[in-house]
């Protein structure tokens, strides 16, 4: 994935960075282009070559942890026992599950290494209006009038870099294990992804404990609790 710069984004990015008696936002908007370098080569034939699985093979996704409905790509289908129509699960293709994996492998590097994640650990998300909602009432919970401040200019920018209504959008929501924001308050992570632009922005965001952040902050690696091991995967002390 190659990091697409833009100053609008970056700017926003600074304003989701903020503090508050109560907790530490930590916000950043991230666009890339789905254009392949040497790392993702080699992971795409992982995903690919390596699994005997095809670009369009189809794989299963989660449903979205934060919605009862259903999105719009489910399909149904009749209940093999009862007759009645029961949810199916939401699918990927390989290739676009690619281009998320690449994303955050290239958003959090060095510091965490995404390639094993499966496609369960996604979601494909039910309206870009309901992920709209879901952001803008997270986020004016913790930050408030600062918020409403550059939310209009926050999706505008948005719009802007991706085209929203083109967009297929997708969240990460992984078990703790493997969450980056394993220790946060709350978090979430939407690929906005435009096909035929071929171009994901990527919006992640967290929550932590102010206290716990200061603790972090002036500890030692030890007091930490955490030690790091030859593969530089993380370990509770």
């Amino acid at each position: 994935m190659k990091f697409l710069e833009n100053p609008q984004l970056e700017a926003i990015s600074k304003s989701l960075s903020t503090e508050s008696a109560d907790c530490k936002i930590d916000g950043r908007l991230e666009s890339y282009s789905c254009k392949m370098v040497t790392n993702d080569k080699r992971l795409f034939r992982m995903l690919s070559t390596d699994s005997g699985l095809s670009p369009n093979d189809l794989q299963a996704l989660s449903p979205p942890q934060t919605v009862l409905g259903c999105s719009p790509g489910r399909h149904f289908g009749k209940g093999q026992n009862d007759g009645e129509e029961e949810v199916l699960c939401d699918t990927i293709s390989t290739k676009t599950l690619f281009y998320l994996i690449s994303t955050l492998n290239a958003s959090f590097y060095p510091d965490y290494d995404f390639s094993l994640a499966k496609s369960e650990e996604f979601s494909c998300e039910p309206s870009i209006q309901w992920v709209m909602n879901a952001v803008d009432c997270q986020l004016l919970t913790v930050i408030g009038d600062a918020y409403n401040s550059f939310k209009t200019q926050l999706w505008s920018a948005i719009d802007e870099e991706i085209c929203l209504k083109h967009c297929d959008i997708y969240s990460y929501n992984p078990d703790l294990t493997s969450d980056p924001y394993g220790e946060s308050i709350w978090s979430f992570n939407y690929f906005f992804y435009n096909k035929k632009l071929k171009r994901i922005v990527f919006f992640t965001c967290s929550a932590s404990s102010a206290l716990a952040t200061g603790y972090l902050d002036s500890g030692s690696d030890d007091e930490r609790g955490y030690l790091w091991n030859d593969d530089d995967s993380m370990d509770c002390a």
